[in-house]
């Protein structure tokens, strides 16, 4: 049962839908909860665990190229390198909210930090492509732990009130380790063709400064119960048929309009059976008994609230949108400004470090006005404005241009890094948490899936019809699959070689192209403000549930020295 952890005194439900409060109606702001040295020491260790798996998903890309060269990819399989690390920490958010539930949170970040050391290992001394993805997946395990239960944490130790400034400062460090990712997978791609292992070797000293933070300073309380209890209350059933299903989705959308045709089996099976997959795992949920003794991954009341439900469709619609910014806006530097892999990542840095900062002021915001509608109101209009400006860069757009529309598009992505997170958790008790923002993350991370696929299928239709016929002719087997995005990536690095008037078409048709992504773009961004109707004002709350809250043995509060932590 949750228990105040401040000195006013509020009642252990949490608020409902129907008893809440029209969003005019004045609130009283609650203190701010006194926070000790044992608190920071813990915030410390999920800062150093956010920075870990950042940097990691972000310098990759850069040395793809380099990578696939020096381990003799002769089949396209580079892509997986980046797929298979995705693929898996989706699949596993889920599973690693539901284990945090019934372990606590302590030995779930271990286990993650661990598996992410084991694939980093790994993929440093990768010998061949199948090794390194096998690698990268297990990597990609413990990246998706990592992801899940920082953000859990922070629900743990901060009530949702007052969580908006902490949640800013892991979107800084999130937007640091972006940020300086990609310059790092460049350069050291650039010394040698060996040198790139480096680029997960390094990660080994981090997982072992964060596994010690976390070992020493994560001092949170676990749930009382044997190992054979604990595991009983895992939703085995549903975890697997998630893990299944979206797994499956995944590679449907990975391989549509790349390696095979949209229309062939090889894509639909796959698609078809993991969306079904998904949609028996909410079945099963909805379903599931509580007199079964088990924990459902999803509880029924995370999704059947209509303003919970709002925050995560633009939490999906967020993932969607973004992504599609992240992939294609260094396309459109590559292919149209003939820019290097490490110039375009030096191009999109307006988007890259604004994110982080707004990120943090909507959290701040939000937290001193204590409402968070019209914060996902303003961030959305950010959003749809600045991917409707992005339609009107040409071939001939100067620098000020594209540098302007990224600073306006980023001021609503980066709000909507941390925004939609207090609707889905406000009309939720605190016993919710781990399993609302484990569904939260997962959110997120499948539907960039679907914002990458979105975007390389409108790039594809475009592309077929604007690029010359000679040049789609130079571009050596990217129309036998019909792939859009493959297309684009075999034809950037042919681009610069070209002799005009040619070399001027195909910029011309790149950039033309483009809008046709930003138009899409505006359009789904659209579906993110209509969900903000969906939501309710409701007071944020004061408590944290106790079952995991910090635990200050040393510093005389909570539990006493000496009981299990």
């Amino acid at each position: 049962m949750a228990e105040p952890i401040t000195s006013e005194p509020r009642p252990s439900a949490s608020p409902t839908l129907e008893d809440a409060p029209s969003s005019g109606e004045v609130q009283e702001k609650p203190k701010a909860t006194p926070k000790t040295r044992a608190f920071y020491l813990t915030f410390l260790a999920i800062s150093v665990t956010t920075f870990l798996s950042a940097i990691d998903l972000t310098a990759v890309g850069t040395a793809l190229p380099t990578i696939s060269d020096s381990l003799h990819d002769t089949k396209g399989e580079f892509t997986w390198v980046g797929n298979a690390y995705a693929l898996s920490s989706t699949a596993f958010i889920p599973l690693s909210g539901n284990l945090a539930d019934a372990f606590g949170r302590r030995g779930i970040v271990l286990f993650s930090i661990t598996f992410f050391a084991i694939g980093s290992a790994l993929s440093g001394a990768a010998q061949n492509m199948n090794m390194l993805i096998a690698a990268r997946t297990v990597q990609g395990i413990g990246g998706g732990g990592i992801l899940a239960l920082s953000e859990i944490l922070i629900a743990d130790l901060v009530p949702l009130a007052e969580r908006g400034i902490y949640q800013g400062f892991l979107a800084v460090i999130w937007s640091l380790a972006s940020s300086i990712g990609p310059p790092i997978g460049g350069a050291l791609a650039n010394v040698n063709h060996k040198a790139w292992r480096w680029l997960f070797f390094l990660n080994l000293p981090l997982c072992g400064l964060s596994f010690f933070l976390v070992l020493f300073f994560l001092r949170v309380r676990s749930p009382p119960g044997s190992v054979r209890e604990k595991l009983a209350q895992v939703d085995w059933i549903g975890n697997t048929i998630i893990i299944f299903g979206s797994s499956l989705a995944i590679i449907g959308l990975t391989w549509g309009g790349i390696r095979y045709p949209w229309g062939d089996a090889h894509v639909l099976a796959p698609l078809i059976i993991g969306l079904v997959l998904i949609a028996v795992f909410g079945i099963y949920d909805a379903r599931l008994s509580p007199s079964s003794g088990v924990r459902p991954t999803v509880p029924s009341d995370i999704i059947s609230n209509r303003t919970s439900l709002a925050g995560l469709i633009g939490t999906s619609i967020h993932g969607l949108v973004s992504i599609a910014l992240i992939y294609y806006l260094p396309v459109y530097f590559q292919a149209v400004f003939t820019a290097s892999p490490i110039r375009s990542a030096v191009d999109f840095l307006p988007s890259g470090l604004l994110t982080a900062p707004f990120a943090f002021v909507a959290g701040v915001i939000t937290t001193v006005m204590a409402k968070y509608r019209p914060v996902n109101y303003a961030a959305w209009c950010f959003v749809i404005i600045g991917f409707g400006i992005f339609t009107l860069l040409d071939a001939d757009s100067s620098k000020g241009r594209w540098v302007g529309f990224q600073v306006l598009t980023s001021v609503g992505l980066g709000m909507l890094f941390s925004c939609p997170v207090f609707p889905i958790l406000a009309p939720l008790p605190p016993q919710r948490a781990a399993s609302a923002l484990a569904l939260w993350t997962f959110a997120r991370s499948f539907f960039q899936a679907w914002g990458i696929t979105i975007a390389s299928t409108v790039l594809q239709n475009k592309l077929k019809t604007t690029l010359p016929p000679s040049f789609i002719a130079q571009v050596s087997g990217s129309t036998s699959s019909g792939g859009g995005y493959e297309i684009a990536y075999a034809a950037i690095p042919l681009i610069r070689g070209l002799d005009e008037p040619l070399k001027r078409q195909v910029q011309v048709a790149f950039a033309e192209s483009m809008k046709e992504i930003w138009q899409v773009m505006t359009g789904i961004s659209g579906i993110g403000l209509l969900s903000c109707l969906l939501m309710r004002e409701i007071p944020m709350g004061v408590v944290v549930d106790e079952t995991y809250a910090l635990h200050h043995g040393e510093e005389g509060e909570g539990k006493k020295d000496g009981e299990k932590v």
